[in-house]
């Protein structure tokens, strides 16, 4: 600001009015920064807790309808194609239990992100009134905005994954419900890992 007034030779009162209330400005915000980020999470915890009541209600499986189902299918079958079922049953078993240990690691990470992002905000914050570093602020902002609305989108995909498990048929044909199961859990698991980079895009963070 003295720069800018050429060496103090241009000053005008206004001026120091400025510098008081940006100084003020950036008091309150490293004050107040974890009440800031709670509020973020709190209205993101909103969005995601009204979404959970929509998805809750609309996808629920009737697991005894498909085990009468599947059973129905089994006794039809002969001892090789049992065999084979067997086999294949066995490895999208083992598929499965690989990709929901992925799940969770992506779900136990994001919630280590949210503390570790939550940790710093007072060094962000503080930077938000200066006009050179004031994109450090602005951009945690946009980052934490988007790491709270990655749990709606997450839920989003599980109510996607529930509804394509819901509408699969098993009765019609063992083997290809066997692996369209394995198939949207793949479809899960990726869509959870680019549900990050998808909140970020929506919220032009980077």
């Amino acid at each position: 600001m003295v720069i800018e007034k050429n060496n103090m030779h241009d000053v005008d009162t206004f001026m120091f009015f400025k510098w008081f209330f940006k100084a003020w400005v950036a008091v309150f915000l490293v004050t107040h920064t974890f009440d800031i980020t709670m509020a973020v999470f709190d209205m993101a915890q909103h969005v995601v807790s009204g979404a959970a009541g929509v998805i809750g209600s609309d996808t629920n499986i009737d697991v005894a309808a498909a085990l009468e189902a599947m059973q129905e299918g089994l006794d039809a079958m002969e001892i090789p194609e049992l065999l084979l079922l067997v086999m294949e049953t066995s490895l999208v078993s083992l598929c499965m239990k690989i990709m929901s240990v992925l799940i969770t690691v992506i779900l136990y990470g994001r919630m280590i992100e949210i503390y570790l992002y939550c940790s710093v905000s007072p060094i962000p914050f503080a930077t938000m009134t200066n006009r050179e570093w004031g994109q450090i602020g602005n951009n945690y902002l946009k980052g934490l905005i988007a790491l709270g609305f990655q749990g709606f989108l997450i839920m989003i995909c599980v109510g996607i994954y529930a509804v394509l498990v819901n509408d699969m048929v098993i009765a019609d044909n063992l083997h290809s419900a066997i692996f369209s199961l394995a198939a949207y859990t793949v479809i899960l698991c990726f869509s959870l890992f680019k549900s990050g980079a998808l909140a970020k895009s929506i919220f032009s963070a980077h």
